[in-house]
C-alpha cells in the first residue's frame, strides 16, 4: 500500500495543476464608475487566481480593441453600448442575438450587474426653470444654448447624432471631458451636458435630468462583456465573479460613484468594502458612508510622493529614454540617406511628417490590434514614431551644412565613405543633430502622459485618474512630475550642446 503513495500523490498533484485558474486580466474605461467596477471584478476573481487590472484604457473603441487583441480578458460594459455602438444595430436588439453577433467575434456577454447607467442630458435647476426647459424636445426652441458633450458621446451612434436627428436638434455641442463637464455646467460656462444616470454629481449640483420624451436611449443594463475562452480558463474565478449577478443596486453605485467624487475615496478600498462583505454586513446598499468613507482626500505634497512616486518615476523615464533610443537608431539611417539622396528627402520627410499629424490616443488605438497587447509595448512603439520627425530633420540639415571643402579634404586624405561620415560628417553636424534629439525627448515626456490611457503606467495614470475625477490635486500630482522631467531633460541637452560647441571652437582647423 505504502507503494502506491507516490504515485496517488503524483495523481492528486497534476489533478489539482489542472483545476488551478490561469490569470485573469480585467480592464476599464476612463470614467469613474468603469474604474470602480472593473476592481469589483478584479479584486472578486483575484480570490481565486492571480488577476491583473488595467484601469482606465480610454474610450469604448479603446478597450474594446484590447479585449479583442486578447490583451485583457473581461470589462465592464453597458448592453445599450454593445448593441448600438459595438454591434452597430441601427434597433435595440434582444440579449439573445446580442450573444449570437458577439459570438461571431468570439465575445460573450453576461453577469448583469442588477442597475443600468443610462445617458441623459442635463442642465442646473435654476437654468431648467428660467427657460422653461424640462425635455431634450424643449432644447429644440433654445438654439442659442451651449451644449458641451463629452466626446465619446458626439461620437457615438447612440449619441449626438442620432439624438439629434430624433429631436430636430440644431445647436453645434462643443466636446468637453466628462470629469470637468459639471464644473463648467456650475460656472454657466455650458448650459447643458451628457450624463450617466448614476453620476453622484447629479444631486450635489441640484441637476435637472431633461426627459427622454420621444425615448431615444436604450437601455443601458451594466454587464459584463468578455472574451469566450476566459471562463474556462479559469473557472473558480468565474464562478466568483457570476456571483455579482444582480449585487448592486442603482442606488449602492450611485454611493460608491459619491465615495470617489465627493468624499474622496480610492477605487480600490471601495471596491474593497464591496467585495469584503465583512465590513458592509448589515448595512443597507443606500445607507449612508462610514466617517472613514467621508474622509478628506490628501494633502496636496502626500499624493504627490504617494507610495506609487518611484513606480511612475521608473515607467514614465523607461519609455521616454528607450522610445528615444529607438527613434535615434530608426531616424539618424533616415535622415543620412536624405541628406546623401536629395531625391529621397521628401517622401521621409512627408511620412514621419504624416506620422506626427496622427493623434496619440488614436495610434495607441491603432497600434493594440495590430500588436496584440496593450501596456508598454504598443507605448513605446507610438512613442517612436512621434521622435522620428524631429531627429530626421535635424540630421538631413546638420549633414547638409558640412562644408564641401571638409568633404573634398576628407576625400583627398583617402579617406572611406563609411570613415568619412563617422569622423567629419557626423562630428561636424552633432550639434544641430544634438538639437534634434533635444525636441523629441522633450515631446516624448509629454507624450508619455498619454500611455497611461492603455495601460502603460507613467505619470499619466494620476493625470487620467485626476480627469475622471475632476480632482485638480490628482492632475497636478501627474502633471508637475512630467513637467519637472521635461525641464530637466530640456536642461541635460542644453548642457550637451554648449559642450559640443566648445568642442568645435577648440578642434584645430582642417587643411584644405
Amino acid at each position: 500500500m505504502h507503494a502506491c503513495w507516490p504515485g496517488l500523490l503524483i495523481v492528486a498533484l497534476c489533478a489539482q495543476a489542472q483545476a488551478a485558474d490561469g490569470p485573469l486580466r480585467v480592464g476599464s474605461k476612463r470614467f469613474t464608475e468603469s474604474y470602480i467596477l472593473g476592481e469589483i471584478v478584479a479584486q472578486t476573481a483575484a480570490r481565486h487566481t492571480t488577476v491583473e487590472h488595467k484601469p482606465g484604457l480610454g474610450n469604448t473603441a479603446v478597450v474594446l480593441a484590447a479585449l479583442k487583441a486578447g490583451a485583457i480578458d473581461v470589462y465592464p460594459e453597458y448592453l445599450g453600448t454593445i448593441d448600438a455602438e459595438i454591434l452597430k444595430n441601427p434597433q435595440p436588439t434582444d440579449l439573445a442575438a446580442i450573444r449570437r453577433q458577439l459570438a461571431e467575434q468570439g465575445l460573450g456577454v453576461g453577469v448583469p450587474l442588477g442597475f443600468q447607467n443610462t445617458y441623459a442630458l442635463a442642465m442646473t435647476a435654476q437654468r431648467s426653470r428660467e427657460l422653461n426647459v424640462r425635455r431634450i424636445g424643449d432644447l429644440a426652441a433654445h438654439r442659442e444654448l451651449v451644449i458641451g458633450l463629452s466626446h465619446e458621446f458626439l461620437g457615438r451612434a447612440d449619441g449626438w447624432p442620432g439624438l439629434a436627428a430624433k429631436y430636430g436638434l440644431k445647436q453645434q455641442p462643443t466636446g468637453i471631458d466628462h470629469g470637468i463637464a459639471y464644473d463648467a455646467l456650475a460656472a454657466g460656462r455650458i448650459a447643458v451636458t451628457d450624463i450617466y444616470s448614476t453620476d453622484a454629481k447629479i444631486a450635489s449640483l441640484g441637476l435637472v435630468v431633461l426627459d427622454d420624451d420621444r425615448q431615444f436611449f436604450p437601455r443601458y443594463d451594466a454587464v459584463l462583456l468578455y472574451r469566450l475562452d476566459a471562463p474556462p480558463r479559469a473557472p473558480a474565478a468565474w464562478r466568483a465573479i457570476e456571483a455579482l449577478e444582480g449585487r448592486i443596486e442603482p442606488a449602492r453605485m450611485i454611493a460608491m460613484n459619491g465615495d470617489a467624487e465627493l468624499r474622496g475615496r480610492s477605487f480600490q478600498d471601495i471596491a474593497r468594502e464591496f467585495v469584503d462583505r465583512a465590513t458592509v454586513a448589515g448595512a443597507a446598499a443606500s445607507a449612508p458612508v462610514s466617517a472613514a468613507a467621508g474622509a478628506a482626500r490628501q494633502g496636496f505634497f502626500a499624493r504627490l510622493f504617494a507610495d506609487d512616486f518611484w513606480r511612475l518615476t521608473r515607467e514614465h523615464l523607461s519609455l521616454v529614454v528607450l522610445a528615444v533610443a529607438a527613434a535615434i537608431a530608426i531616424a539618424v539611417p533616415l535622415g543620412a540617406l536624405a541628406a546623401a539622396r536629395p531625391r529621397l528627402e521628401q517622401p521621409v520627410m512627408a511620412v514621419t511628417g504624416v506620422l506626427q499629424t496622427i493623434p496619440s490616443l488614436a495610434l495607441l488605438a491603432m497600434l493594440i490590434p495590430l500588436l496584440g497587447r496593450i501596456g508598454f509595448v504598443p507605448a513605446l512603439v507610438a512613442l517612436t514614431l512621434y521622435a522620428l520627425l524631429p531627429i530626421v530633420r535635424n540630421v538631413t540639415t546638420g549633414l547638409r551644412q558640412v562644408p564641401q571643402g571638409l568633404h573634398d579634404a576628407a576625400r583627398a586624405l583617402g579617406l572611406t565613405r563609411a570613415q568619412r561620415w563617422w569622423l567629419v560628417e557626423l562630428p561636424i553636424a552633432m550639434p544641430v543633430i544634438v538639437a534634434g534629439i533635444k525636441t523629441a525627448a522633450v515631446i516624448s515626456v509629454g507624450t508619455a502622459t498619454i500611455a497611461a490611457f492603455i495601460g502603460a503606467g507613467g505619470f499619466g495614470e494620476r493625470i487620467a485618474t485626476g480627469l475622471a475625477l475632476n480632482d485638480s490635486a490628482a492632475l497636478m500630482a501627474g502633471a508637475l512630475p512630467a513637467a519637472v522631467i521635461a525641464l530637466l531633460t530640456q536642461a541635460l541637452f542644453e548642457w550637451l550642446e554648449r559642450r559640443l560647441a566648445r568642442r568645435g571652437r577648440t578642434m584645430p582647423s582642417t587643411p584644405t
